[in-house]
This record gives structure tokens, C-alpha cells and sequence, in this order.
């Protein structure tokens, strides 16, 4: 049986999604994950799935990362990217960092449903105007292989770091302890080549949809 993930914090387009994806694939298996998350939870317990509809704008993903990240974790699961972003850029750049497609949500649901159909087999579904436009610099290419070395934890504390949350929340929210948060803030800011979280979370913030209105930190993080 074909396996679909869909990742999106809004019901009603998840709705729209199962709707297409139905017209699609009338006997496929169905799960959904309405945050990040879920998202990391379902493909951890679905790897075999045969494909993950992702939201570029759902809270926590935190532009092309979660991308990145899921394609070096997972590469056998293809991933076709949903955003109200249709600039050609913008598609291009997901295109460039693994994603098997780009379907804006503006599209019909027979667009939707094609798009999905052909990356099923095995094709990729690219705009034409994604086609057009530039690549990613080789900046943002670097990036993104520094991010594909994180583990999946060590992706999960640069994340919430990039949310403004101190090492002992972070902590909390992994369920793990101060000093284990420490020593993967360490490893991370040795592989990402920084040094210190603010430079981290510029870094990471290479790979957001818009790299120039990112928000620093609070300037006390650097003690947090």
C-alpha cells in the first residue's frame, strides 16, 4: 500500500491535500502532522512512506532546514514542497536543496494531484518558472552540507535555539539534561564552524526563506 505523509499546521489545506492526494492515489495510507514535531515523530515511525508533502511556512521548519535535514536522515523519501510562496526563487532554492517537487498552494487540486502522481514515479514536478530562475549560492550550498552532519538531536537544539529558548528549556522540551544539551550545543557549533550560539543561528539562518529580516537572539543567549 502507498504510504503519504503531510505535514501542515493548517486543517483545512491538510484537507485539500487528502482530497488530491485521494484523486491521486485512491488506496493510499494516509498521516498528517499539524507541527514540527509530529513531523520529525511520523517519518521517524513511517521511513518507508512514499512521500512527504511538506509546508514551507509551518512554525518550527525554519525555511529550506528541516528540508536539508530530512533528505540527509531519510534520502529514499521523496519530499514535494507546499508554500503560499510562489516566488520563482524560492521554488528553485527548495528545488536545489532536495525537494522532489514545489506545488504553491494556490494551484487546483488537479495540479496538486498531477504533481504528486509524477513524483511518485520516480519524477520531479518543477514550475517553469522555478526552472528559469538562479541557483542557490554556493554560500547556502556550504550550509547546508554543514547542516547535513548534525544528528537528528543536535538539528532539534539548533532549532530551538534559532527559537530564542535558553539551554535549560531546551533541555525540558528534549526531555534530557542541561549538561547533554551543552555537549550537543558543542558539537553543533563545531560542525556548523561557529563560535558561539548567535553565530550558529546565523549561520543556520542562511537556508531561511528571507536571510535578510532574520532576528538575532537576545544578547543574553550567549549565557543561557
Amino acid at each position: 500500500m502507498t504510504t503519504l505523509l503531510i505535514a501542515d499546521d493548517h486543517p483545512l489545506f491538510r484537507e485539500a491535500l487528502r482530497g488530491a492526494i485521494a484523486r491521486a492515489v485512491p488506496d493510499a495510507k494516509l498521516r498528517e502532522a499539524h507541527n514540527v514535531d509530529a513531523l520529525y515523530a511520523l517519518v521517524e515511525a513511517e521511513p518507508d512512506a512514499d512521500l512527504l508533502t511538506l509546508d514551507l511556512n509551518m512554525p518550527g521548519v525554519h525555511g529550506f532546514s528541516a528540508l536539508v535535514h530530512l533528505r540527509a536522515q531519510y534520502p529514499q523519501l521523496p519530499v514535494l514542497m507546499v508554500s503560499a510562496r510562489e516566488e520563482p526563487a524560492v521554488m528553485r532554492r527548495a528545488l536545489d536543496h532536495g525537494a522532489a517537487g514545489f506545488v504553491p498552494k494556490s494551484a487546483d487540486a488537479e495540479t496538486l494531484a498531477r504533481a504528486v502522481a509524477q513524483v511518485l514515479d520516480g519524477d520531479r514536478w518543477i514550475p517553469e518558472a522555478a526552472a528559469s530562475a538562479p541557483g542557490v549560492s554556493p554560500n547556502e550550498h556550504d550550509v547546508a552540507a554543514r547542516l547535513r552532519d548534525l544528528t537528528p538531536q543536535q538539528f532539534r537544539v539548533l532549532q530551538m535555539l534559532g527559537d530564542g529558548m535558553l539551554n535549560k528549556q531546551i533541555a525540558y522540551e528534549l526531555g534530557v539534561s542541561e549538561a547533554t544539551v551543552k555537549a550537543h550545543m558543542t558539537a553543533v557549533l563545531r560542525k556548523l564552524g561557529a563560535s558561539n550560539r548567535t553565530q550558529a543561528v546565523l549561520i543556520a539562518g542562511k537556508l531561511s526563506v528571507d536571510p535578510d529580516t532574520m532576528t538575532l537572539p537576545p544578547e543574553e543567549m550567549e549565557h543561557g
